[in-house]
């Protein structure tokens, strides 16, 4: 049985709902109620039988994993921090960045003995990666400008999203080590797959397509 209603999807505010509306739009969807949103959080794409919800990036995996939302658009960096039942089905492509470990210029990071301090947005991440190195370390969250950690002698090094590393070189600083790419990724709750499967299959093989013909075409 066909189901009529829309597929709600949950896509992260700013740049990643920018470059998500941009995709819908080389599709052929009519994305102007999202284009012209004002202050309304839930917004129609009639054409293409979806609605979108714009919220933080942690709350699209929430909404997502709940049910509330078939499906979201974050990147890979929340995801990696928060985990969750999902499934993650598409690469996007476009808010492409990296975790790395950094620090101070012309410091050997790995050098010495004793637990190394970390100073991070991401606790999760952080711990993991050095625990498939097999490194105790102490995990210190920072909200702010986790740069400032290693220039005030909290942490020894640092681990966060790095774009250009402007920021780093700028404060002394510089990238020790790449610790996992991140871009924007499409993720589908697990029953949504199952009850509404060809429509969700529909939409992402379009949008294969497109990023594929994207890909070609540079």
């Amino acid at each position: 049985m066909q189901n009529n209603k829309p597929l709600r999807i949950a896509l992260t505010k700013g740049r990643l709902e920018k470059d998500t509306i941009g995709l819908f739009e080389s599709l052929g969807f009519d994305c102007t109620a999202v284009r012209e949103k004002g202050r309304r959080l839930i917004l129609p794409i009639p054409d293409a039988n979806l609605e979108v919800v714009l919220a933080k990036a942690n709350d699209v995996i929430t909404y997502v994993e709940h049910g509330v939302c078939d499906m979201g658009v974050v990147g890979k960096d929340t995801i990696m921090e928060m985990h969750g039942k999902f499934y993650e089905l598409v690469d996007l492509g476009f808010g492409r960045c990296k975790f790395a470990l950094a620090g101070k210029k012309n410091e050997n990071f790995y050098a010495g003995v004793g637990v190394k301090t970390i100073a991070t947005k991401y606790p999760n991440v952080a711990r993991s990666f050095f625990a498939a190195k097999g490194m105790d370390v102490e995990i210190v969250k920072i909200e702010g400008s986790v740069e400032l950690a290693p220039l005030l002698d909290l942490a020894n090094g640092i681990v966060d999203i790095v774009e250009t590393g402007s920021t780093l070189r700028e404060n002394g600083l510089e990238v020790y080590e790449d610790v996992a790419p991140i871009s924007a990724r499409l993720i589908v709750n697990t029953v949504s797959l199952k009850l509404r499967q060809h429509e969700i299959e529909t939409l992402i093989q379009k949008i294969e397509q497109e990023l594929k013909e994207r890909e070609e075409s540079k």
